[in-house]
């Protein structure tokens, strides 16, 4: 069968050749620059997407950093989570999709450009009340923070810390945990402010990056340092993962879903061992172990919540395509309460 391919073209694009974002030099956010590629057509099982928000991800700045290797080509279109309307699809793909706004998952490359294709397991139709600009914060960070507590076997009136919480996925950890009837939630985080934005949110507990409270500005709050929790869902990682081991309740349960601040100390199991008659456990988690088809239901039903009001999606702030480089300093800088959203 023939590949069937529709596509807009707008004023700004021109035919044959987009606009994308790559990374010529691994490192600091100077190496990455923006130029004309060829355009791009949607393989069989493939959706072509033309972007209209484009999400900035912890996971787009460790590659870019050269965290996780040399598997990663010079020249390479980074991005992962976009937004936009449907205008081509390859074989085996139903044609209604053709004109219709959707999310999609790029994989660990392609978001950050004009163009972007996407295997059709990975895309999610949107509602007509949710911006893309909202969809790109919530589409890979809600069903990671819902998937996370799941794995942590979060119940109602349990005790969860949120470490890394002015993240996206911090903040839909911080809300899914409120929404699920958590006791308390506690939060790290760089400033006062950002605590209490996160407290507006469902937060209970301010604490700072180290675990410290807050004395001076919390007197009249709960301003209990040592208070354990029963769940710690990590988005960080780093060398003071050990740290927040020891702030786990008897039978607390740690899962990891990321490492934005490197990876924990080799030794880092023996703060479990220290602990062990307190029945500790610690746990990885990515969402590529959740089934396709749960994780598109779920994230189905964020975005339907979204729409409605019972989610928030936190921007902050909005960027041309043109100045990715600039939301990956304020990125590295810590100073990003939510996440970047870049438009072509």
């Amino acid at each position: 069968m023939a590949l069937t391919l529709v596509k807009w073209t707008p004023a700004s694009v021109t035919v044959g050749r987009m606009r994308a974002v790559t990374i010529q030099t691994f490192g600091n956010p100077d190496g990455i620059t923006v130029v004309d590629v060829p355009d791009i057509a949607a393989a069989p099982g493939q959706l072509l997407i033309q972007t209209e928000a484009i999400g900035v991800g912890g996971v787009d700045a460790v590659i870019r950093r050269g965290t996780l290797g040399s598997n990663f080509p010079t020249g390479m279109i980074p991005g992962s989570e976009i937004a936009g309307r449907v205008v081509g699809v390859g074989d085996g793909v139903d044609g209604t999709w053709l004109g219709r706004r959707a999310w999609a998952f790029t994989g660990t490359s392609g978001g950050y450009a004009e163009l972007a294709v996407a295997a059709l397991d990975d895309v999610t139709a949107l509602p007509d009340d949710l911006s893309a600009t909202d969809a790109v914060t919530l589409g890979s960070a809600g069903p990671v923070a819902q998937f996370a507590l799941e794995h942590a076997r979060f119940t109602a009136g349990e005790s969860v810390l949120v470490r890394g919480a002015s993240g996206s996925i911090g903040i839909l950890a911080v809300q899914l945990a409120a929404l699920g009837g958590a006791s308390e939630i506690g939060v790290t985080t760089s400033s006062p402010e950002r605590g209490e934005r996160l407290r507006e949110l469902g937060a209970t507990v301010i604490l700072d990056r180290s675990g410290n409270t807050d004395r001076d500005r919390d007197t009249d709050r709960d301003t209990d340092t040592d208070r354990d929790f029963d769940i710690v869902i990590d988005v960080v990682g780093g060398d003071e993962v050990p740290r927040f081991v020891d702030r786990l309740a008897p039978n607390g349960r740690y899962v990891s879903v990321g490492v934005v601040g490197g990876y924990p100390p080799a030794d880092f199991g023996m703060s479990l061992m220290r602990s062990f008659q307190r029945s500790l456990s610690f746990a990885t988690f990515s969402l590529n172990t959740v089934p396709v088809l749960e994780r598109n239901r779920v994230r189905a039903l964020q975005f339907a919540a979204a729409a409605r009001g019972e989610l928030t999606a936190v921007v902050h702030g909005v960027l041309p395509l043109a100045d990715a480089a600039d939301a990956h300093r304020r990125m590295d800088a810590g100073e990003v309460f939510g996440r970047f959203v870049l438009l072509p």
